[in-house]
């Protein structure tokens, strides 16, 4: 369903576009065919000029007035269509920010016929009218919820084209092969240059290879911008709970001398680098009569079985245990640092027993912080983030991830067709499933349901 297309609705919408809470701002955005007329009837500029009589990309300071009673202090920002955000006549109302007086304008707008915006709706006005394509809105929605430098650049690449130029170069090219074979088909009386195996078949391997390389950058763009389950495990008193504590830089755990403490799964989130960890602080791994604790250690193993890393912590100043024995075998064969913690007293531990069995091994004292630039080179090696260049673009999630994987396993199928020798009808069907999957990617052919589906997860107001 060719689903893209010259939108305007007849509807006018409205929203608070910036954080609700108490700020020096608060922009209330009115987009549709009476955007402006709705912000003439509640605005009041200080030389009562109407809006109306502004150019696009001007501004006037004034009032909200309600039944004669000023509201608040405002400056009103006109855009014109088609030169605005949403391809539509946009004002943005800015006055003072405060949940009242941002509210209270928005209510005294809605009063005046609009429409209270859906989450992601001006977004999703934008991309209907031709103003961005489905990967650059989506970038919209990661470049607010970016929660590392890397992430954000990644974002911002993505809505200024990054993927889309990616994906143009294979489109154009599969488009330009499919024009070719149709009319050599179509048209054999004409002068029209033969097609050959050999010729389509470099066609999709081109492709096929473009397709690859951009589907290897999934998993990498997947923990740069939702980060990795990381699993904080060990025998009580290791030091778990300090070590949460020092990669995120608060007391999120509690600490103290006795054995157990930490019964549940604690939870939090860390900044290493600019790699995220989602830390899960566990319960300590052993043998234990206590019923309560027996839950927490439980619940360790099995996060143990799901952690994207494991940061493995042993106390350098006891002996190995069973417990350690047992941790070690657990994790040996999972993306796990060994974390040697209590560095700062008299080492204790068969460190070289450790080392035999996983293959990175740090040593620090997570009281002191000891050690921590050599546990996060770790983390950054086994994230792979080192050498991520955003600008080079890449499939930010599952619906992008999918179409481009039905568009190289489309292409497989042609050229497994050329190789198995049948018509080129045949090869052309699958070369315009490979199409059709490109154009779901962009968005210029994708159905309704898909298209709700992403702007849902939007916040209201952009």
């Amino acid at each position: 369903m060719l689903y893209r297309c010259n939108f305007m609705s007849n509807s006018t919408i409205a929203a608070i576009s910036t954080a609700q809470g108490e700020g020096g701002i608060g922009v209330i955005r009115i987009s549709g065919i009476r955007a402006i007329e709705i912000a003439d009837s509640i605005f009041k500029s200080v030389n009562d000029r109407k809006l109306s009589g502004l150019k696009g990309y001007s501004a006037a300071y004034g009032y909200i007035v309600k039944n004669n009673e000023t509201i608040d202090e405002c400056v009103a920002t006109v855009f014109r269509e088609p030169r605005s955000y949403t391809g539509e006549d946009v004002v943005e109302l800015s006055c003072h920010g405060g949940l009242f007086i941002t509210r209270e304008v928005l209510r005294i707008v809605l009063d005046e016929g609009a429409l209270p915006a859906q989450a992601g709706e001006f977004t999703k006005r934008a991309f209907l009218n031709g103003k961005m394509d489905l990967t650059e809105a989506e970038a919209v929605a990661d470049i607010i919820s970016a929660k590392s430098k890397t992430a954000a650049r990644a974002a911002l690449c993505a809505k200024e084209g990054a993927l889309w130029n990616r994906i143009e170069s294979v489109k154009k090219k599969l488009i330009a092969t499919a024009a070719h074979l149709s009319a050599w088909a179509d048209y054999p009386e004409e002068d029209i240059e033969e097609v050959s195996t050999e010729g389509l078949n470099a066609a999709f391997l081109e492709a096929n290879n473009t397709l690859e390389n951009l589907l290897s950058t999934y998993d990498k763009g997947q923990i740069i911008k939702e980060g990795i389950d990381t699993v904080i495990a060990g025998k009580p008193n290791a030091g778990k709970s300090t070590l949460m504590n020092m990669l995120s830089g608060h007391d999120r755990s509690i600490v103290t001398e006795i054995p157990g403490t930490t019964r549940d799964v604690i939870e939090e989130k860390a900044l290493v680098g600019d790699v995220i960890l989602r830390l899960s602080d566990t319960a300590g791994i052993r043998e234990t009569e206590d019923t309560v604790e027996k839950i927490g250690v439980d619940l360790a193993k099995q996060r143990l079985k799901n952690g994207g890393l494991v940061l493995a912590v042993f106390d350098s100043s006891s002996t190995l245990d069973k417990n350690d024995y047992d941790l070690i075998d657990a994790v040996k064969d999972s993306q796990t640092i060994a974390v040697i913690n209590k560095s700062d007293l008299r080492s204790e531990i068969d460190e070289e027993y450790i080392k035999s069995r996983i293959k990175r091994v740090v040593k620090i004292s997570a009281k002191t912080g000891e050690g921590r630039e050599q546990l996060e080179k770790l983390i950054i090696e086994i994230a792979g983030t080192e050498n991520f260049n955003p600008s080079e673009g890449i499939l930010a999630n599952e619906r992008q991830r999918q179409a481009a994987l039905n568009a190289r396993d489309s292409l497989k199928e042609a050229m497994e067709t050329l190789r198995m020798g049948m018509t080129f009808d045949a090869v052309g069907v699958s070369l315009e499933d490979a199409i059709g999957y490109i154009l779901e990617l962009t968005g210029e052919r994708v159905s309704e349901v898909v298209v709700d589906n992403v702007f849902h997860n939007f916040c209201v107001g952009k």
